[in-house]
């Protein structure tokens, strides 16, 4: 006979009636736990009288856990969200981690609301473990079961279940307090993060490396160092490049990215500036990529030049300066020949590399600070004096550009700036005035690196921004531009606007690109240069 909503109530008067004796009335609860097998309302009442009393019933935890799983599955969607609201009232002792690792499966439905409540349920079962702990491995204590259950569906559940867990991870344990967060909990946390980054597709590879490094634990110069060493062991240092396999490229330059903001003058970032200069640079021009119009060249470039200033003593250092040495004079051409009269000859003027040659001469510009004699000592005459007249070629080429760009932004404010057209100069003209100030270190006798730039891409404060129209820039603005032909003499200041053309192509669709954050993630599909993982088991678990 099935049970109908007044069974259900009345069962519940009699167990709320019965206060300390509850335990005594087992038909009543038995009445209720039948109550899943009812219509949609029925179903509704059972879910949140079934875990009214379940403690009550000891003997009746897994029937109570399995009826509410049914409800959890139940077609109707809000029987569902019920079920899963009212799931933490089961976590409670050895029940806490199979709690979690139903609602973890739970994460790959497709509902919003749905969704949202497992969130809640998760975040709510993480507060409830808080309150005890046990060991886990070794003598490292962590929550009961939370992470446990957690961390087992990432291993071993669905794709779908995995990523979220992932994601939920990566979002929500930094938003928990620090007396759930506790030391223990972020030991624990970290130490299975490794097993999981064992075998990661590139974009769990990225959330988890979110992750660990906003944990306190690894807050310090060792705990950094230990978050270095994860992403040398993922970007396959030891192995030579392969320019022609674009999920190899993309492999490095995600974890270059992810590794970045872990360098700092007791960090340092040796492995990862010695590894550009002996497998990236020589291969520059054929690197390939799966992203496409994403100009690789440059996006290489720019972590090698944010690397640098934490680069400690390197075995190579004279071989690797000789090779940022030339790959930088690819990029600064030679002034174009005169014929007899003096004239130039006919034809397409070198194009100014900007956003290269920025990237490679601050690299130069710190590492030379290490060898100092480099250019005099260990550069021959010849190539020196080519060197020379490539920069001042160079030189020129930049100033006109400054020029122009000043009286293009003079008197801009507020919205003005913000015109796609005037973002553009604007960066132009921080970048411009980077070089600028590096060049004039190395035409010093003898060639100077004490100068500090800020480099262009990176985020710039609102005082700077506002400096561009109040005053002429300092020499530390400087933003990522592409190739502009060469300017041969300075044109009159009244035809400067009339001169100026935006650079196009590469440069402007990196407009959206100067967040650097903005630019990391994985690009791609699951698998991609990360591993694809072995298939793991289909279906729930529960």
């Amino acid at each position: 006979m099935a049970v109908t909503i007044e069974d259900l109530y009345r069962s519940y008067g009699v167990l709320a009636d019965a206060k300390d004796d509850v335990s005594q009335h087992k038909d009543a609860y038995q009445v209720i736990l039948n109550g899943v097998k009812g219509g949609p309302k029925e179903k509704r009442l059972a879910a949140q009288f079934i875990p009214k009393f379940f403690s009550s019933f000891p003997e009746f935890a897994d029937a109570a856990i399995n009826a509410q799983l049914d409800l959890c599955e139940d077609d109707d969607v809000s029987i569902r969200r019920q079920a899963i609201k009212e799931l933490p009232r089961f976590a409670t002792g050895d029940n806490i981690l199979k709690v979690s690792d139903i609602l973890t499966q739970l994460l790959q439905t497709d509902d919003t609301a749905e969704f949202n409540q497992v969130n809640v349920s998760l975040i709510s079962i993480f507060k409830i473990d808080a309150k005890g702990t046990r060991v886990c491995f070794s003598d490292v204590a962590c929550p009961a079961g939370t992470l446990g259950g957690l961390f087992s569906q990432i291993l071993q559940g669905e794709d779908i279940v995995r990523e979220r867990a992932i994601k939920f991870l990566s979002t929500k344990l930094k938003t928990l307090p620090e007396d759930v967060m506790t030391k223990e909990v972020e030991e624990y946390v970290f130490a299975e993060t490794k097993k999981v980054l064992e075998d990661v597709t590139g974009e769990e590879f990225v959330l988890l490396m979110r992750l660990v490094s906003g944990l306190r634990v690894l807050q310090t110069v060792s705990g950094r160092q230990q978050l270095v060493e994860l992403v040398v062991d993922q970007a396959f240092l030891e192995q030579a490049l392969n320019p022609a396999d674009p999920d190899t490229v993309d492999r490095l330059l995600q974890c270059t990215r992810q590794a970045l903001p872990l360098f700092s003058k007791n960090v340092h970032s040796t492995r990862f500036v010695t590894y550009f200069c002996e497998h990236v640079l020589p291969n520059l021009s054929t690197l390939t990529t799966p992203v496409a119009e994403l100009d690789i060249q440059l996006e290489v470039l720019k972590p090698l030049a944010e690397m640098s200033p934490f680069c400690g003593d390197m075995d190579k250092l004279e071989t690797n300066l000789n090779m940022l040495f030339t790959k930088l004079l690819e990029y600064m051409p030679l002034p174009p020949e005169e014929v007899e009269n003096g004239e130039q000859q006919t034809g397409e003027e070198p194009k100014l590399q900007f956003s290269y040659v920025e990237c490679l001469l601050f690299s130069f510009h710190q590492l030379g600070k290490k060898l100092p004699d480099f250019l005099i000592d260990k550069v021959d005459a010849e190539r020196l004096k080519d060197f020379k007249i490539r920069l001042q070629y160079f030189a020129r080429g930049l100033q006109v550009y400054i020029r122009q760009l000043r009286v293009a932004l003079q008197g801009k404010t507020g919205e003005a700036l913000k015109t796609d057209e005037n973002k553009i100069k604007v960066v132009a003209l921080k970048i411009t005035n980077n070089i600028n100030v590096l060049i004039k270190d190395l035409f010093h006798n003898p060639p100077s690196f004490k100068s500090a730039v800020s480099l262009s891409w990176k985020p710039v404060q609102k005082t700077e921004a506002a400096a561009v129209t109040l005053k002429r820039p300092s020499s530390d603005d400087a933003g990522p531009v592409a190739s502009v032909k060469k300017q041969t003499a300075p044109q009159p200041r009244r035809d400067a606007r009339q001169i100026y053309n935006p650079p196009s192509g590469k440069y402007s669709a990196s407009l959206g690109n100067l967040n650097y954050e903005q630019r990391g993630g994985f690009r791609g599909g699951r698998g991609r240069g990360f591993g694809t993982r072995g298939n793991r088991s289909r279906g729930r678990i529960y």
